[in-house]
Order: C-alpha cells, then sequence, then structure tokens
C-alpha cells in the first residue's frame, strides 16, 4: 500500500485516519485447501482512513457504500467509517514446500510514513510461534514490489548489511515488475529497492518468473496487472479445491461491491478496473477462497455475483 506522489505526506500520515485510531496484531488464521494449508501471519491490523487509498471517498461515502452492500459490516467496515485492514503474510504448506507470499513493512526500515518508520515488531517471532521460523521458509513470493510487501525480505546483520531475511528460500520476483522498480522511484522515495530487493539478487537469491510459471502442482501464478506493471495473485489448487491471494489488485473487499473502484495507488487505474472485472468474474464460482492481502476481519471468504458487483461471503 502505498500513496500518489501529490499529497502524499498527508495522506501518510492520515493512513489510519485520525490521531485516535490505532494498529495491533491479529492471531494468526488458516484455511485449509485440499492437501494444502495457508496461514496468515498478521504484522498489523489497522482502521485506515478511506483517503488513503480512494481519491474522493470520504468516511461517509465508504458507509453510503455499505449500506448498499451491507455485507460489508461489520468485517471490514467499522461503524465511523474506517476501513478494516491487515498486513499480512501468508504461508502456503504444500508438500515439502514453505511459501511465504508478501513480507509486509519489515523492521529498521527507514520509511516516510511515520507507522512503518523503523519498526520494531515482534513478526519473525510470531512467524516462529506459528510454525514457521525464518529457516523453513522454501520460497518468498512477492505479488510486487511495494514498500509493505517486500519489508522481511531483508533484516540488519550485526555489521548493518541488508541480508536475506529467510537463509534457506528462494525468492521469486515477476520479471517486468522487477525490471519496473529497477528503473522508478518508489512513489514515497523510499529506498525500498535498495534496501529490501536488490539485496536479494545481491545474495544470488533472486529468481524472475512469469506469469505462467508454478513453484509447484498446487501453487502458481495469475496475472493481475493495473495496481503495477507485473503484479501477480497466487493461485492454489489442490483436492479440487481452489484459493486465490490477491495481492492488491484489491485493496479492500469495498472493491468487490464496486469494481470500478481503482485505489490511488495503481500505476495504471484503467487496466486495474479490467483486471478486477476479469478477475472477479471468474473468482466468483460459489467455490474459490479470496484470501485478500489487506482485507481485515475474517480476510478471507468465497466470492459470489451480488447486485451486478460481488460480495465475499465469510461465514
Amino acid at each position: 500500500m502505498n500513496t500518489a506522489a501529490e499529497g502524499e505526506s498527508s495522506q501518510a500520515a492520515d493512513s489510519t485516519g485520525d490521531d485516535d485510531a490505532g494498529s495491533e496484531r491479529a492471531e494468526p488464521q488458516r484455511w485449509q485447501i485440499g492437501e494444502v494449508s495457508i496461514t496468515s501471519i498478521s504484522e498489523s491490523a489497522t482502521p485506515t482512513s478511506p483517503r488513503f487509498l480512494y481519491d474522493g471517498v470520504s468516511k461517509g461515502g465508504v458507509l453510503a457504500r455499505a449500506e448498499a452492500a451491507p455485507w460489508l459490516r461489520p468485517h471490514f467496515v467499522s461503524d465511523d467509517g474506517y476501513l478494516l485492514q491487515r498486513i499480512h503474510t501468508c504461508v502456503i504448506s504444500a508438500g515439502e514446500h514453505r511459501i511465504a507470499v508478501d513480507t509486509c513493512v519489515g523492521n529498521d526500515k527507514e520509511r516516510t510514513n511515520p507507522l512503518w518508520h523503523r519498526q520494531q515488531g515482534p513478526f519473525l517471532d510470531d512467524m516462529t510461534a506459528a510454525g514457521f521460523p525464518p529457516e523453513s521458509i522454501t520460497h518468498v513470493v512477492c505479488t510486487h514490489l511495494h514498500v509493505d510487501h517486500v519489508g522481511w525480505n531483508t533484516c540488519l546483520s550485526a555489521d548493518g548489511e541488508w541480508v536475506p531475511t529467510f537463509p534457506n528460500a528462494e525468492y521469486l520476483f515477476c520479471a517486468p515488475e522487477y525490471d519496473y522498480w529497477a528503473n522508478h522511484e518508489d512513489l514515497f522515495g523510499d529506498a525500498v529497492f535498495e534496501d529490501s530487493v536488490a539485496p536479494i539478487a545481491a545474495a544470488d537469491r533472486a529468481n524472475m518468473v512469469e506469469a505462467v510459471d508454478s513453484i509447484c502442482s498446487e501453487v502458481s501464478f495469475q496475472s493481475t496487472p493495473g495496481h503495477t506493471p507485473g503484479h501477480l495473485s497466487v493461485v492454489i489448487h489442490s483436492g479440487g479445491k481452489r484459493a486465490v491471494i490477491t495481492g492488491d489488485m484489491a485493496h479492500a473487499p469495498m472493491q468487490l461491491a464496486d469494481p470500478d473502484l481503482s485505489s490511488m495507488f495503481d500505476t495504471d487505474p484503467d487496466e486495474a478496473r479490467r483486471t478486477r472485472h476479469i478477475a472477479f468474474g471468474d473468482w466468483a464460482d460459489g467455490e474459490t477462497l479470496v484470501i485478500g492481502t489487506h482485507f481485515g476481519g475474517p480476510t478471507a471468504g468465497i466470492m459470489v455475483p451480488h447486485k451486478g458487483a460481488y460480495r465475499l461471503d465469510c461465514d
């Protein structure tokens, strides 16, 4: 979750809305797809002002949308119009593979957003407590290379160098995504690529993938561009069941109720809209588990068509 360059300072300060809005961690969540398990480890769970995400959408506008789509409450929209959001990593356990999808914000990073600046959180301890110590991770997948999806790729070594956090993991980056951010400044102007991506390549741990690739028979990629040029979602198939980890092709479930709503973070808002319409039409089969990379509350549910758009059934 990054912001557009215009007005970025005020929006960064308002990422949780008013001064009394806070951030906390959520308990791990687990889902089973055939023989594959998926575990969510939260770095933070934050009520988010809609103006941090969507141009021209106020808290009142969120409540009006929730009135038209009542399923958004109470899981995803608060009574005062905040979006209930999460930053988390999903670890996919498929056979011998332990695949960490997106690595949050990370500790010790110099960041413009004061909430993310030099964090000192217990995320790695939480991963270990959930059964996934860093050395157990075999693959790291970044759906895209924004600040809150790559942070724990690296950590500070004893001599102050950024080194891979997951010592036995192969890091997988979408080739067009990597090439784009290697040649473009982060939207905040933070050194995200330099401290969280480039050190992986320097350590010879980075492998470039395409949307047609897969990690194993159960885990593959789906091209979902628009939010960023090489954005990927992650698809899990096992036992005749399917799940999708969205990445940021949708930041909040409100975009299921209104797929035309693009966030200020999207590199190409029109392509992002087209992507949502295509992907949602595929995923809304009444069977696919959709796991939102920033969805708060239950985080996941079954997507179904609803009133010309979609809803997420979480019960």
